[in-house]
Formats: C-alpha cells, structure tokens, sequence
C-alpha cells in the first residue's frame, strides 16, 4: 500500500467549501458523495457512523455491522482489509495532527480478486473548542489512469534505452522530407570525421563519393518517399577522403495523410565484409599461386564474349602445358615447382598484346585467349610464345630450361562453344607434346589420337572398376587443442595394373564425366565403412569416417546408397561424415532437401575446400552441415592474405554453430595460428600423410598407447 502527502484540487475544493460556506460534514457528505465514488464518516472518536452503498460494497458487509465499529475491530473482521484498516489509524491521525484535507493512495484486491487503486481524501471536522467532531473520507477509483501513467512511464523508459542501444550499436542520422540532416549521433560523426555542426542543416551530399548511379539513388528516393522502407548498401566518403560502406535502412515517419515528414538511416559500417567480400570474389577468379584469372573465370569471359561477339568476329583458344613439371617438382620440391609456375605467369604477362588474355588453367596448364587475329598472326603468335621458352628460368640459384606445349582452337571455325573449344584446344595440345618438345598444333590435326588416348582412359578406368583396382589411403583428422586422432578421411588411389599408382586428378574428373564415380564412390563407401567397424571393434570407438561425395550424386539416389552400407557393414551413422564440395551449394533446390534426408538418418555432414566458391555463401545458413574444411590454399597463406578469410570462416562458422577442419597444415606456424583461432580440427602433412590402414591403425595403436 502506498500513501502520499501532497495536495491537489479536489482538496482545495473541499477546504475552500468548508472555510467559504461553513458547511458541516453531513451537508459536505452529501454533496462530494454524489460526485465521488467512495464515501464514509467518522465522528472524533474514530467510531463509523455513515458509509455509502459503494463502501458495503467494497466490503461486502451490511451498514448495520459497520455503524460504531472502530477500525481496529473492522481489521479483525475482515482481514482481507486489515491493511488497509490499519493504515486508516495512522493517516486518520495524520490528518488530524494537519489539520487540513490529506490525500492518499490505496492498493488492493477487492472481493472479486480484481486489482483496485483508489485516490483517498481525509478531512477533519472540529468543535469550537478544537476537539475532534468528525472526519470524512472520500475515495475515487484510479486505476485505469494510474496503470496509464505508469504504461506511459515505462513506454519513455523502453524508449530511452532503445535510444541508447541505436546509438551504441548503429550509425543514426534524422532528416527533414527534403533530406536535410536534423540529428547524427556520435557513430556518424566517427565515420564521416565530421562534426555535428558541419552535419547538421546539410544534406547528405557531403558524404557523397560519387560511386553510386543516379538511378541507385532515384530508386531509394521513390521508395522513402512512398511511404516505404528502404533497404540497400552505401560507398560514402569521408571528412579526410577516405572510403567507408554502409548497410543501410531508412525509414520513413508519415502523418495521417501517409506523406513522410521526417526519415530515420539506421546503417552498419560494413567495410570490413566487403574488403573481405571482395578478396573472396577475386580468389574465386584468381589463382592464388600466380594471381592469374583462373579457370572458373576463364568460362565466364568466354562464353560472355561468345554471347556478344558479332558475325565477323574470330577467337583463337592457346592452350599451353609445361613439360616435364612433374619431374621438376619431384626433384626440386614443390616450392620451386610454384616458383616456377609464377616465373612463367610473369613472363607471359609481360609479352601479351592488349587482344590477348592469360589465365591459369590448372596444374601446369595456362591458356591465352587472342581474339579478332587471322590464323596467320595467331600463328605468329605462338611461334613468339615459345620462343619466350627458349630464355632459361633462374630457381634456387640454378639455371634452369623449360620447353611448353601449345594447342589451338579457333572460333567459328573449330567450335562454336566456349567447352568444345577448350576440348579440341585440349585434343591439339596433346599431338603437339607427342611430336616433340616445344611444339604447337592447331585443331584438328591432333583430334584423332587424342580422343584415342582419352577413351584408352577411359576404358582402363571402367576394367578398374570392374576388376576393383582401387585401394584406400586414409588421413588421419586431428583435434587440435588435444592432438589426438579424431577421424580419418579415406582417399581413393588406382593402382593400375602397368601405370602403377595413377592421382586422382587424373581420373577423377573422368569418372565425373562418364558417371563411373557413382559406382566408385560405392565402393569407397563400402569399404571405409568396413574398415571403421573394424576399427570400432578392436577398440578404436572415436574414429569418424570422412567420404568424399561427388556432387553428381547428388542426381542419384544417394540417401538410399548410404543407408544401404550402413545396414550391411553394421556401422554407427554417427560414425560416418560425408563430404561435399561446394559446387554441391549451386544447386540448393536439389542439393538441400538430400542432405536433411541424411541427416535425419544420422551421420554428419562436411563442406570440403570451403573458401574457394562465392556465390554459393548466401545459401550456406540454409545447409544442415556440421563442419566446414577450410580449403588449404587459405592455410598455405598463413602469415599473408590467408589469415582474414581464415579468420572469417572461422567466426562465421561459430556463429552458425558447426566445426571447423582446417586442411593443409604442414607447418608447425600454421598449427600454431589456427589453434589460437581455436580452430577444432586439421589434417596435413604435419601430422601424417594419407597412409594405407595398416599404417593408419599403427598410429592409432601408438596415440592409445601414449594415452595410457
């Protein structure tokens, strides 16, 4: 209950009625009862001796039993009220020690259980000789007001503390329906390096940099100024010059006609994002090695410029393959092998002509793009490219010759796609290296023996799967923080039967191609299945095995393959992790409702290479993955541009809660700096090479060994 001291109209009304008109307590009862809901009257003795019908209503008790009973009586009887009764002696004194009208307030539940405030008047009556004759008490339900008022209260409160988080949180400004700058707060001014004085009566042409179209610009003032909420992104330029981006949502205030009078910018410094934005976008079309326009942007220019060429218009697609780059990274070591990629970019690069464009193809294959030549000048052309050969290359202080073979396909006339040219380009390359070292050959001479060689190819790879010439190598995956084996990733390899041991990279995108990977990925599904239950069973209860999924399963019945395996070698699906590349998220409509059906059988779910795709980001919330693998090109860059994108993933990935395996670790400064970003997991020659499973169960034996 909650009671208060101070005066307010009604009482100066009552005292003035009393003072001015001399009127008794009686007379007074009667006319504030009529505009009062509440109403009784007390002689100076404390004993009740009137009380309106809302008052026996309240109480729910007769007049009869309220009439010369004291309130401590009345407390007694009802306790529901003894608060209030008892309160009633104290302020009933009060009053009489004022000697005036007081005002008070009371809080309770009336007998409907309902809660009730009521505004309580008390005013004191006197003999002539100053004793007590009477007291009156008057009351009038406030509720409804006073919970207004405190609504009101706590509506400023919310208000104010909402202030506080926009500002503390976001870059604010207010302006004017003509877009003059009325409020900024403090995070406006950090950004644009203005003062509120030179913000304020502006526009915020003074932050303008110029970036942004007259059109970008219409567009968000058509929308304010319809009432509507615009969403987009900003390039601004600051007080000193530089450049900032800014999400950005501006929100119309409109009067009751719906026209805006006033509009709130609410943006988010994003510049940060987008330098990252930006560096992941230039990765995905650049190679990381050279720097380079790489293979995925090689597709896109050339069907772009197949699309808009016009009909006179020629093309010749120079397809260029270093021989014998096997044997220097096998001799000199990788290291110079990359070097020597980057020697030959560069000297390409600087002997182009402004109609010629480089790219890195892959491995040690590059392909210039020279358009609107004769065939005559592009064979000019490739006789100069290989003179550039001719010209020693300097690595690790030793002078060393390196000779390429070229291929040429032409637009219109060998193709008339961006992929058939690359094919017959491809096909001629490889005549030109079986005629000789530092050699070229146009399409179709080469067409005949290189398709001959493509289907010896490919039919050893279907005798392969056939006559099951495939072993597995597994890598072991490590939990960083303990340094113990955590998982294994099984990695197919072809022993062939005349070749020997044949790389994946060889017959893998065949496989892709000719869709002889989805038995084969049946088989390693099979068989690393197998060789985890076995694991399982001697012990080894921690292992996960990780299994590459291409994406052409995806138009298979993969859920039915998986399940099927599991069944039959009895495997744990929690002990199974499936990884997928990220060509897999182009095609979410297909890709995503596959991998819920896998997970609701149970096993776990990987991105493999994250990193090196863009598009497929925005769709990443929506996968049910629980672990993204860093791609080891980001990890082999540690100490230079890799950190950010590293850094990146690793906080977006906290933030969608999934793991993170970090590939490629071969050094021990790179172990060091994903720990401290508390990467969970990694795999790389650090640890261990992919190894057969004997081997693989060797070094289990050895952890669980040193573990006891």
């Amino acid at each position: 209950m909650k009671k208060k001291g101070n005066f307010i109209w009604v009482g100066d009304v009552m005292k003035g009625l009393i003072e001015k008109y001399k009127i008794n307590e009686n007379e007074l009862s009667k006319i504030l009862t009529a505009i009062m809901e509440y109403a009784c009257l007390k002689d100076g003795d404390g004993y009740w001796v009137d009380a309106n019908e809302a008052i026996h209503h309240l109480l729910d008790m007769p007049l009869g039993e309220l009439i010369g009973k004291k309130d401590q009586e009345l407390a007694k009887r009802l306790p529901r009220f003894k608060e209030i009764f008892e309160d009633c002696i104290v302020s009933d004194e009060e009053t009489w020690s004022k000697r005036t009208v007081t005002e008070f307030e009371w809080e309770f539940l009336n007998k409907g259980g309902i809660y009730q405030i009521v505004k309580v008047y008390k005013i004191p009556f006197y003999h002539q000789d100053g004793s007590r004759k009477a007291i009156l008490m008057l009351g009038q339900e406030i509720t409804f007001s006073k919970l207004k008022e405190l609504e009101l209260d706590t509506t400023i409160k919310e208000l104010a503390d909402f202030k506080f988080a926009l500002d503390e949180s976001s870059i604010v400004a207010t302006t004017d329906h003509k877009g003059k700058i009325s409020y900024v707060n403090h995070k406006f001014c950090e950004i644009s390096k203005c003062t509120r004085e030179e913000l304020i009566g502006k526009d915020h042409r003074i932050i303008n940099s110029g970036y942004h179209s007259k059109a970008h610009v219409r567009e968000m003032w058509e929308t304010i100024q319809n009432g509507k909420v615009w969403y987009g992104e900003f390039r601004n330029r600051a007080k000193d010059g530089t450049y900032y981006w800014v999400k950005t949502t501006i929100v119309p205030f409109v009067d009751a006609n719906g026209k805006p009078y006033q509009y709130m910018s609410i943006r988010q410094d994003i510049s940060k994002q987008k330098e990252i934005g930006e560096q992941i976008l230039f990765n995905a079309y650049h190679d990381e090695l050279t720097g380079l326009r790489n293979r995925r942007c090689f597709r896109e220019e050339i069907i772009q410029w197949i699309a808009q060429s016009r009909k006179n218009d020629q093309l010749a697609l120079i397809f260029i393959d270093l021989n014998r780059f096997k044997y220097i990274n096998d001799t000199l070591s990788h290291m110079a092998g990359d070097q020597l990629l980057i020697d030959v970019a560069n000297r390409l690069q600087e002997h182009l002509t402004h109609q010629a464009d480089l790219y890195r193809f892959g491995g040690d294959e590059f392909i210039i793009v020279l358009k609107n030549q004769t065939k005559h000048e592009v064979e000019e052309f490739v006789q100069h490219i290989l003179t550039l050969f001719l010209q020693p290359f300097y690595l690790q202080q030793r002078r060393l010759y390196i000779t390429a073979s070229l291929g040429v396909s032409l637009y219109p006339e060998d193709a008339l796609d961006a992929s058939t040219l690359l094919k017959k380009a491809d096909s001629a390359m490889y005549l030109a290296k079986e005629h000789g070292v530092n050699g070229y050959q146009f399409y179709p001479s080469g067409t005949s023996r290189h398709i001959s060689k493509r289907m010896n190819l490919e039919s050893d790879l279907r005798h392969a799967v056939k006559e099951n010439e495939f072993v597995l190598f597994y890598q072991p995956k490590i939990h960083l923080p303990s340094g113990q084996i955590t998982g294994a990733e099984a990695l197919i390899r072809w022993n062939h039967p005349t070749k020997g041991m044949v790389s994946p990279s060889e017959f893998i995108p065949l496989a892709e191609e000719t869709g002889l990977i989805i038995p084969m990925t049946e088989w390693v599904l099979e068989e690393a299945c197998k060789q985890n239950k076995k694991w399982k069973i001697a012990g080894f209860s921690n292992v996960k095995m990780g299994v590459n999924i291409s994406s052409v399963l995806f138009k298979k019945d993969i859920v039915g393959m998986v399940n099927h395996i599991l069944d039959d070698t009895g495997l744990q699906p929690s002990d199974l992790d499936l990884e997928i590349t990220e060509s897999s998220m182009q095609t979410p409509e297909l890709t995503i409702p596959i991998l819920h059906q896998l997970k609701r059988i149970g096993v776990s779910l990987s991105i493999d290479d994250f990193g090196t795709g863009y598009s497929s980001l925005a769709y990443l919330r929506d996968f049910p993955i629980d672990r993204l693998k860093i791609d080891r090109s980001f990890v082999a860059e540690i100490s230079s541009r890799g950190e950010a994108i590293i850094d990146m993933i690793i906080n977006m990935a906290a933030y969608l809660q999934v793991r993170v395996v970090a590939e490629g670790i071969e050094t021990q400064e790179q172990l060091s700096y994903l720990k401290n970003l508390s990467c969970n997991e990694g795999q790389g020659y650090l640890f261990s090479r992919p190894v057969p499973a004997k081997d693989f169960e060797r070094l289990l034996f050895r952890q669980k060994k040193s573990v006891v």
